[in-house]
């Protein structure tokens, strides 16, 4: 209980301001330019998502922190339609700032592909960018190796294009 306490005072202490401060508008252009190439290369979708902090419903689930940010990850996953692509391969990164986390969620078309471990290990190489505060080169590094990704399992024809399914630029919560 003494855990779901703190938790709750942690987020709602951390303002949504926070999440403008953190990553700037000049930063959020570098990230839409930065998926726009990557996308140039490979039939995947990709969409970036940052929050400062947690609503509070999720906040009081009885579960360890890594699954709350998993769960909320999956949830923001849906409800930007990261699954809505024609070769179910959109990936979601997830950064939620007050927790320095980081989630990367793939549909079945990538993460059928693509080993539990190698996810984990992308997410917590990011994640040590974000505790030392470098949340630009812990983005950069995610697109990066996502890109790797799709590029390895989907990637186009010379003369094909992406379709751009999704929005480039990432969202702020």
């Amino acid at each position: 209980m003494w855990q779901r306490l703190v938790r709750v005072f942690k987020h709602r202490w951390q303002s949504n301001a926070a999440t403008r401060q953190t990553i700037p508008t000049s930063l959020l252009d570098k990230l839409a330019a930065r998926v726009e190439q990557s996308e140039s290369g490979h039939s995947g979708e990709i969409r970036i998502y940052v929050e400062a902090a947690m609503p509070t419903s999720y906040l009081w689930l009885d579960l360890p922190m890594a699954q709350v940010v998993r769960r909320r990850a999956l949830s923001m996953f849906g409800k930007l339609r990261v699954w809505d692509t024609q070769h179910n391969n959109g990936v979601l990164i997830y950064l939620l700032l007050v927790e320095r986390r980081l989630e990367i969620v793939a549909d079945r078309g990538l993460n059928n592909l693509v080993s539990v471990e190698t996810w984990q290990h992308l997410a917590k190489r990011m994640e040590l960018a974000f505790k030392a505060g470098d949340f630009e080169l812990g983005l950069t590094q995610a697109v990066d190796e996502v890109t790797t990704l799709l590029q390895q399992h989907f990637a186009l024809d010379k003369l094909q294009r992406n379709p751009n399914e999704l929005p480039n630029s990432p969202v702020l919560g």
